[in-house]
Parts: structure tokens; sequence; C-alpha cells
């Protein structure tokens, strides 16, 4: 059986060797820190089952210490010593999500009481939770309604996701609405930023933001340079939210160099997100550079079956030589051979592209199969149910195995995806696309307040079938329609989580650059 392995920081350590050593005795390993610096850097090393953490040290605080290891591993049961009995001090240690609270001086029983039994703090926390909250709401509410750049919007984002997982996880359901209230505004005033910004972007890629079609040459070329294995998963459809609910179960393997938000570019569907990716270019440029290897919405055909053509391209533009492997993952069976095969495919290629579908089809599932809807009822049950498919999925076993490699990892998507809840009318022919985010076609009906248009898509890189083909995409939460059997579609469909369009969600996806901790 494996022991659990505790860290005891504390700048009197040398005082509290007879309980360290009585800890030992009972089974238990014991690490010992002089400071809070010394103990955030253990932590950030090694794994640890819970961390005893003296409240008076001299340079960090406890309380200090206690939001870093907090930080980076939030997961991470402390229980907090102190000689102080000051309410406050308790509070602020509770809220902050400890696990356990101790009076000096403690004894041996006590210690051994809080291991095995760790206090229920819940309602602390959640009025810690909900009080942060509260002071954050107006910051919160002028950042959304200023005039925002591209990059402000991100922080933003990261900062409405990580209210929305607090607030999920305290269960406080009136606070709850009266974040996604705001969040709706949010996503209301992104939809518009995007709308006047989006053609500025694509006509001058100089002063875009990083998005779907210069992630490759900004964000991995770099490290592609570098003298070591760079592994690039991509998994389908996988939103902020949802990498956070997965990232925990990586922190034991794998540190967080770099945690950044790129642009997916519009529609925000994988025929047009990862071509773009792959390629290093915006769906028109891929068509005039590839022809027949672009299909359009209403040509028969596999949609993403090129990409490793357009990959093996943009290497040789960005004179990168280099080995590269790509394999895409659409059963279980291609993700045990993934597995089977993983240290070869790493120490054999400099370049190694991992595509994983799960998400993206749990998505489609969820729209099809009313078993699935129950499982996904919302958004916290879409996270919780992403997370226990990683958990027992071949690709954390994957990532396990190259975890004992020298390689930067890199984790990242082509779009995310939004729970639609509001119907939105429009008319054409039948080679009009079947996606309800985005609609191509030509002669399209529609009342052009409730949407994004792009009536000359070559203006924004995107092919036309046609000389009269434009394109329409959906503002956030909104999908499309048409006025036969309207009620069933509005039916089938609402609630369900769609892509295509335009969302915070949608657009801004995460980027995650990782290190094996071996």
């Amino acid at each position: 059986m494996r022991k659990i392995k505790l860290l005891w920081a504390d700048d009197e350590i040398d005082l509290l060797k007879p309980h360290v050593m009585l800890l030992e005795q009972k089974g238990y390993h014991v690490d010992t820190a002089l400071s809070g610096a010394d103990a955030i850097d253990l932590v950030a090393k090694t794994h640890y089952d819970v961390v005893f953490l003296d409240e008076n040290m001299p340079g960090l605080t406890g309380l200090e210490t206690l939001v870093e290891i907090k930080r980076g591993k939030p997961n991470l049961p402390v229980v907090m010593i102190t000689k102080s009995e000051e309410e406050y001090l308790m509070d602020d240690a509770i809220g902050s999500q400890i696990s356990d609270y101790l009076i000096k001086p403690v004894n041996p029983k006590q210690i051994l009481l809080s291991l095995k039994k760790i206090m229920d703090s819940g309602r602390l926390v959640s009025e810690k939770v909900t009080s942060n909250y509260r002071k954050d709401f107006m910051e919160l509410s002028m950042k959304v309604n200023e005039s925002m750049d591209a990059e402000a919007w991100k922080v933003l984002y990261k900062e409405l996701v990580y209210w929305e997982l607090e607030l999920s996880k305290v269960g406080e359901e009136g606070m709850h609405e009266i974040f996604l209230g705001q969040k709706v505004e949010a996503n209301s005033n992104f939809a518009r930023f995007v709308g006047s910004q989006y053609p500025k972007w694509v006509q001058d890629p100089d002063k875009a933001p990083v998005m779907s079609f210069n992630l490759m040459a900004k964000k991995v070329a770099p490290l592609l340079k570098q003298d070591i294995t760079t592994v690039l998963l991509v998994i389908d459809n996988l939103r902020l939210d949802q990498w956070k609910f997965l990232e925990p179960l990586l922190l034991d393997y794998y540190t967080v160099q770099a945690e950044d938000l790129y642009y997916s570019i519009l529609p925000t569907a994988t025929q047009y997100a990862r071509n773009a990716l792959f390629a290093g270019l915006m769906p028109l440029d891929i068509q005039s550079r590839f022809g027949r290897k672009w299909l359009s919405d209403d040509e028969e055909g596999g949609k993403n079956q090129y990409e490793e053509d357009f990959l093996a391209d943009l290497l040789q533009r960005l004179r990168l030589d280099k080995r590269m492997a790509y394999r895409k993952v659409l059963r279980l069976d291609a993700g045990r051979e993934l597995v089977d095969n993983a240290k070869n495919l790493v120490k054999n290629n400099d370049f190694v592209v991992v595509v994983y579908n799960f998400i993206d089809m749990l998505s489609h599932a969820r729209t099809d199969m009313e078993v699935i809807k129950e499982l996904a009822e919302d958004e916290a049950a879409y996270r919780s149910l992403t997370r226990s498919w990683f958990e027992h999925s071949p690709l954390r076993e994957f990532l396990q195995m190259i975890a004992s490699l020298p390689i930067n990892l890199l984790i990242t998507t082509d779009h995310g995806s939004i729970r639609v809840k509001k119907p939105v009318q429009v008319i054409g022919d039948k080679n009009t696309s079947t996606n309800l985010r985005y609609k191509h076609g030509r002669n399209l009906s529609y009342d052009a307040r409730e949407v994004i248009e792009f009536k000359q898509p070559d203006k924004v890189k995107l092919p036309k079938s046609n000389i009269s083909s434009s394109y329409i995409v959906c503002r956030p939460d909104d999908f499309f329609v048409y006025p036969n059997n309207q009620n069933y579609f509005v039916n089938f469909y609402k609630n369900t989580f769609q892509h295509g369009g335009v969302s915070l969600e949608e657009m801004l996806i995460p980027f995650i650059q990782l290190k094996p901790k071996a």
C-alpha cells in the first residue's frame, strides 16, 4: 500500500520532531519545510496528500503560503496550525478552503484525527466565495460594458470561467443565477465586438490576435525549434471550463508552464477551424492552395480528411524539417493503439500530433440520445461527464506514459460549444448548410438584426459555392430553425450544445503548455 505523504511547514520544526516521528511510526511519510517559500517549492515539485502549515512564519505567512499553494493545487488538503484564536484568521483560512484548523500546542491525537477525518467546511467556503463574488460583481459589470480589445476579452473570459466554477462548487443557486445573467450580457457585448472587428483581423493578420490560422506559426513553431519532442494534443470541442476540470487529473505528472486563450475563426466549426489550424491558412486560401482537398458544406465526403497533408505543407512553409507523426482517434480501439505505441511514437519523432474527437462526439450524442441529455443536463453536468470520460480514457493513460519522457506537451482545441436556447428563423434552398449555428448558401432570408452576416465571404476569407453565396452565423445561445416544423426542431434542439457561431465559449479556446514533472 502506498504511504500517505505529508508536508509539515513550520519555522520551529525541530520542536515538533516527536510529532513527526510518531507519524512516521504510524506509516506516514513526512517531509518538512522551515518557511512558506520552501513549502511552495516542495508542493510544486512533489505530490503530497496533506500539508500542515504553520500560520506564524517569518517571510511569507501561513495565509500567504496557503494562497500560493491553492493557486497551483486547488484540491490539495491543507491543515492550518496557529497560536492565534482570532476569529477573522479562522474565517479567512477556512474561506480559502483549508481542510482543518488547529490551535497550538497541538497534540498527536489532534493530528491523527485531522488526518483521518477532514472537517466539513462547506458552509464557510460557500460564504467566502459568494462574498468575494459580490465584491467583484460591480468590477466585472464595468468591464463587460467597457470598450475592450481582443486581449482584454480573454482576461475577462478567464475571470468569468473562474467564477462560474467557484459558484457551481458551493451550490449557491441564487448567486449563480445572477452570474449567469452577467455572462449573458458579456456574451452579447462580445458578439458585437467580434462582428465589428473580425473582418479587420482577417484583412490585416498583423493586427489580429492569435487565431486558428496563425496559431501554429506563433505558438507551436518556436517550440519545434528546440531540441526536444513536442506533442500537440487537439481535443475537439474542448472549452476552457472543461479544461479546468481535466487539469487536476494531470497535475501529478505535469506542471503547467503557460495557459492562454486564442481565437477560433468563423464559423466555429471543425471543417473551418481545424483545417485552418493545421494548414496555417484561412479556408479560402486552403481552397486556393489545395483545390479538391477542400470540400464545401454541400459536397459529399469527410471535411477534415486532409489535415495531415495540410500540416506537412505548413511545416515546409515554416522551414521546419521535422519528423512528424499524426494520429486521429475516433474510436476506442484507436485510443488503445495510441497507448500501445505511445513511447515509440514520441521517441521516434520530433513532432507528434494527436487529434482526439470524444468531446465533440459527446456533444452530438447529447443532441441525439435522451440518456446523454439527462447525464449532461447543463454546463456543470457537461463538465462532470467530460472529466469522468477523461479519467478512465486511453487518452489519460497515454499522457501518463509519455510523462516519463522529455517533451513539450501542448493541449488545445479547434473550437468550443455553447448551450443554445433561442430559435432564430432562416429560409434557404436545399443546398444550404445544415449546421444549427451557421448557414452558408444562396438567397438566405433572415432578420439581419439577429445574426452576424458576411455577404461577401471573400472579404473574410471564406469559400463560396457560387457567386451569390453568403454566410450568416448565430449570436450567443441562438440557433437557426426553418419555419417548416419549427416547433419540432425547437423542442429537439433547445438546450443542446452546439458550435459554429459567435460566443465566448466557442471562440475563446484554451492553449496550454505543460512539462512532465519527471
